[in-house]
Order: structure tokens, then C-alpha cells, then sequence
């Protein structure tokens, strides 16, 4: 159901201070809640909410937990930590007087990013550009020029192995299957639990035809659980759309080879990328590629992030650049006079290429 708007309490309590009159008006985090539109940020979220069920948590205490966090380069459970015992941090998520406990779940945090997805996320960082320039922090002028560049988000996963990697499939399909009480003819996750651990030790000792052989023996373990849960399904159709996603991801890393194109490299986050970075001491990354444009000129109060997207499946950087400019004058209402990128973009096809300076490139001012 839809949040309910923030009022103002209609009347005082007796025992309690308000907040306004215990901190510092002149508070940085004070100044900053009174110039944000939080009516334009509430108005953005109720679409994302149905018109029965629940009330959902007030918008101005999940959006301002999020600014908070990134501001702070906080975790969601260091910034609800935080939230606890710090006055400015409850006034600039709207309350009026102290709180002893968190009013929410953690967890709310992250059902809240999903509910919303980009489509928010681009709300969110239109008003912070407003407020900034509001606030004289930021001038128009200064976002006309700017600097392009990609880089890597990283995932939180493990570094992915094959073996690592069957084995979780073989617990999830098996767990799956002991929910819906399908019963396995076997379902290999004590002895795959043993050949995980042999294949670390054979690599460790450089014993690699043991390890091999044993990541072998693993593999077809899984296959086998995987015909016995389609030969489930087969004799009974109610339980297939419980296993579909499962047992796809399954069948894709048991058939998979090491050099592969479209290989999963993480059982919970299959959307991860092992993209090619060319450090020494990191060359790959597991996650996804984002641009992220930034004002080149410093602002009175710094650089800002002008844009921000997510690049699915590893494009190429020249391939990228005009639908992230695009994106950036529609979403910030100025057209950009020059941008600066690396030579990673070589080959760019934007239609005013004079307005494009590639590094190392002479003649720019």
C-alpha cells in the first residue's frame, strides 16, 4: 500500500524535547533536509505501490537512509547502526523527536532498491543536482564540460571455481527438492562436500590430474541430479515451474567450458561478468561495467556525478559514449560543450567529434 505522507505532529509532548531544539540548526545535514524536495522524491514512489495492503515505510526515512549511506560510504547495517544514536541523522530522515530503537528492518533497505530499480535511482540523482545547484554548490557552467569514463562495480561473490561451482549447484537443487518433497535418488552433497575439499587440496599440492579427476567426478554428480529432478518433473507437470529457473542455471554450469563467452560465474548473482581489467595485480574483475560522467571543473563544493548507467554484457567503451551523453543532457537539462575521455573510447561515433577529446590528443584547451 502507499506511504503515508510526513505531517507535522498537530501537538507537543510534554516530556519529550524535539529534536530542532537540542541540535544545531547551522548542521550541515540540517541545512541539506530543508533544501531537498521531498515531495518530489514521495511523488516519484507511489507508483511503485499498490492501492491495498500494509502502509508502506515513510519516503523520506528509506530515501534519506540512502543518501545517508552513500554520503557517509556507510553499509546498510552501519548507517541503520548509526541512525540509532545520532539526532541529525533521525532529523534529516524526518523525525521530530529522539528515537531509542530502529523503527524498521534492515532488510527493508534492500526490498526498497528492488521495488524501485533504476527508474528511482535517476530521480534520486536529478534532485541531488537541483539541491546542489540550489544550494549554489553547483553552477550550470560548470557542467557543460565533461569527463567520461567506465569502470568496474564489483559483485559480492567469491572467486568463482568449477568445482565451487557445482557443488552449490548440487545443494540448491537438492535443497529444492526437499522442500517440495521430491525425493532423489541420491542427492551427492556429503560426497560432494568430500570432493570440493580433495579438489582444493590436489591444486594446492599442484596435483592437477587428481584435482581434475575429482572436478570430473563432480560434475557428473550433478548431471545426475539433474535428470532425476527433469524425470520428477516429467512424471508430475505441477512441480516444474518450481525447478525451471534452478535447473537452467544448473544445466548452464554443467555444460559450460573454461573459455565459454556466456558463463556463470556465481550461483545467487548469475548477471556477474568476469570483465579483463589489464592489472597486474587484479587482472579480472567479477561484476559489471557503469560509466560515470562527472563535472570537469571543480564546483564550490567539488566534483559531482553528472550521470550514471549500467553497461550489460562488456560493451565496447566508443560503442557507449552517445547514448551516455544522451542520456546525460535529457536528465539534466544542459547540453554539454566538450567531454573529455581515455583512449579506451578510440573510435567513438558521436556526430560532433570536435566536441570529443580523446587523451593525448593536441590542441585542447
Amino acid at each position: 500500500m502507499q506511504p503515508k505522507c510526513t505531517e507535522e505532529l498537530p501537538q507537543e509532548d510534554l516530556f519529550r524535547s524535539r529534536l530542532d531544539n537540542i541540535i544545531n540548526l547551522r548542521h550541515e545535514l540540517v541545512l541539506l533536509s530543508e533544501a531537498i524536495d521531498w515531495g518530489f522524491l514521495e511523488n516519484k514512489v507511489i507508483g511503485f505501490y499498490s492501492q491495498e495492503g500494509r502502509p508502506g515505510l515513510p519516503v523520506r526515512l528509506i530515501v534519506g537512509l540512502h543518501i545517508l549511506k552513500q554520503m557517509y560510504n556507510l553499509s546498510d547495517d552501519g548507517v541503520c547502526e548509526r541512525w540509532v544514536h545520532d539526532p541529525y541523522f533521525q532529523y534529516f530522515c524526518g523525525e521530530t523527536y529522539f528515537q531509542h530503537d530502529f523503527p524498521i528492518e534492515r532488510s527493508s533497505m534492500t526490498h526498497f532498491r528492488n521495488r524501485v530499480g533504476e527508474e528511482f535511482c535517476v530521480s534520486l540523482l536529478q534532485e541531488s543536482l537541483h539541491t546542489a545547484h540550489k544550494l549554489g554548490a553547483l553552477e550550470t557552467k560548470q557542467m557543460e564540460r565533461v569527463v567520461v569514463d567506465t569502470t568496474v562495480q564489483p559483485k559480492a561473490i567469491t572467486f568463482p571455481t568449477d568445482a565451487k561451482l557445482r557443488y552449490k549447484a548440487i545443494i540448491a537443487l537438492a535443497k529444492l527438492a526437499k522442500q517440495h518433497g521430491l525425493v532423489l535418488r541420491q542427492s551427492y552433497v556429503r560426497v560432494g562436500k568430500r570432493a570440493l575439499v580433495a579438489s582444493g587440496r590436489y591444486r594446492h599440492a599442484k596435483q592437477m590430474k587428481r584435482a581434475k579427476r575429482v572436478e570430473k567426478k563432480l560434475n557428473t554428480w550433478l548431471g545426475r541430479v539433474i535428470r532425476d529432478i527433469e524425470r520428477k518433473c516429467t512424471q508430475d507437470k505441477a512441480l516444474a515451474p518450481f525447478f525451471k529457473t534452478a535447473l537452467e542455471k544448473a544445466s548452464k554450469i554443467h555444460t559450460q567450458e573454461k573459455f565459454d563467452s556466456e558463463k556463470i560465474y556465481s550461483w545467487h548473482a548469475p548477471e556477474v561478468e568476469c570483465i579483463s581489467k589489464g592489472k597486474a595485480h587484479k587482472p579480472y574483475e567479477f561484476g559489471c561495467k557503469v560509466s560515470i560522467t562527472t563535472n570537469v571543473n571543480p564546483a564550490p563544493a567539488g566534483h559531482f556525478v553528472l550521470h550514471t548507467a549500467a553497461l550489460h554484457g562488456k560493451p565496447y567503451d566508443g560503442h557507449t559514449l552517445n547514448p551516455v551523453l544522451d542520456e546525460m543532457e535529457l536528465q539534466t537539462g544542459i547540453a554539454f560543450v566538450r567531454a573529455y575521455v581515455d583512449k579506451g573510447y578510440r573510435g567513438h561515433k558521436h556526430p560532433t567529434k570536435y566536441r570529443v577529446f580523446i587523451s593525448g590528443q593536441k590542441g585542447v584547451l
